[in-house]
């Protein structure tokens, strides 16, 4: 278990056992919503079993240091990508409301945003993109910073983590000085600052939430309780709806199908403790379309996935199979939160790199079987 530090349970069982032992240290839980936080925990532990017993590691970062990303041809697909999500970034805060001028849009997406936004909501590869394939600094500097800044300005805390994740991962793995753990861990509270900031922000005070909040919690400071109760309100409303043994099939399928329904837990029929506070973690759907075996499976799934993507990344190292990664270790590292992973957006990411991955291979085949036929 030396190499323990580059396993994928590093990025899906962690994070799964830090956000349950976060809601136990902020609710004081009801009588039978300990079962649901058991079934993850004993998920994650699993995890790190089937870790110890495929021995699937990432690249070492001194191999990931000699693989030339910025003249590989995965970067002329993926620069063609990063190109069209700025574009989308830039239209989508010139064409809509700002909502960090006027919070109470945030959530609106009429007009054709949301169009927009399927493309802009990627903004978290330009940071990636610009530090694998463009050595000119300007165009560095100027992919980190609209990666970074763009979430701030529409007040998307998801995208703004997504965004910060990939940005420290990129470095741990290809800066040429290996990062002290201090900065990372300063890099981590910085984020989560601002997050509890953005939370203030768009939301207000947490006074009306009325959770069996535990002592703990009530002691602690307003923006730290943004980000207990981020962390910690997804594995609590998972406990509650499993103890309430509540069955609703329509929101998963409406996940998965596009335009099938809609996917917002706000005013829906899903009995929650909070209706404000509808976050339920990764899994939830499949907890309410197929009990807790359901979501078990769907846990295992997105493990295996991990594997996948990191075997993927490791036998070929390129940047597509490295934004393949980063994008389901980041639903994993979030999986306790909301459902990220198994959603026709993510999943249509993942093929879009695939296919980008096919004309690395096919498109210069093609060119040069016509230069073969013209001689």
């Amino acid at each position: 278990m030396k190499d323990f530090h580059r396993s994928p349970s590093i990025f899906f069982s962690l994070p799964l056992l830090g956000s349950c032992i976060i809601a136990l240290l902020t609710f004081e839980l009801p009588k039978g919503y300990g079962v649901g936080i058991s079934i993850l925990m004993v998920v994650a532990v699993l995890a790190i079993v089937f870790d110890s017993i495929l021995g699937i590691r990432l690249p070492a970062r001194r191999a990931l240091q000699l693989v030339p990303f910025d003249r590989s041809p995965e970067c002329y697909w993926v620069k063609v990508l990063a190109w069209s999500v700025l574009v989308a970034c830039i239209l989508d805060l010139t064409l809509f409301p700002l909502p960090l001028l006027n919070p109470e849009i945030y959530a609106n997406f009429d007009g054709g945003r949301s169009h927009v936004r399927h493309i802009s909501n990627m903004c978290w590869v330009l940071p990636i993109v610009g530090l694998l394939c463009y050595p000119d600094k300007r165009i560095r500097v100027l992919f980190i910073a609209i990666g970074l800044a763009f979430p701030v300005l529409v007040l998307d805390r998801n995208r703004l983590f997504a965004s910060v994740y990939g940005l420290a991962v990129t470095m741990v793995f290809f800066s040429k000085r290996q990062i002290p753990w201090k900065t990372l861990i300063a890099s981590l509270l910085g984020a989560l600052l601002l997050f509890a900031k953005l939370g203030q922000f768009r939301s207000g005070r947490l006074d009306w939430v009325a959770l069996p909040f535990s002592d703990f919690y009530v002691a602690a400071s307003a923006g730290f309780k943004w980000i207990l109760l981020y962390i910690g309100a997804g594995i609590y409303n998972f406990s509650s709806i499993m103890a309430k043994g509540y069955i609703d099939s329509d929101f998963l399928i409406n996940q998965l199908v596009p335009q099938a329904g809609g996917v917002e837990t706000l005013g829906s029929t899903i009995p929650f403790d909070e209706p404000v506070i509808n976050v339920g973690t990764e899994y939830f759907p499949f907890l309410m379309a197929w009990g807790s075996v359901g979501a078990v499976g769907a846990a295992l799934f997105l493990y295996l996935s991990l594997v996948a993507s990191v075997y993927f990344f490791r036998k070929r190292p390129n940047i597509i199979s490295f934004l393949i990664f980063l994008r389901i270790s980041y639903c994993c590292v979030m999986a306790g939160f909301a459902p990220q992973a198994y959603t026709w957006t993510n999943l249509g990411f993942i093929a879009l790199c695939l296919l980008m991955q096919i004309f690395t291979y096919r498109v210069p085949l093609i060119a040069l079987s016509k230069y073969d036929r013209k001689s």
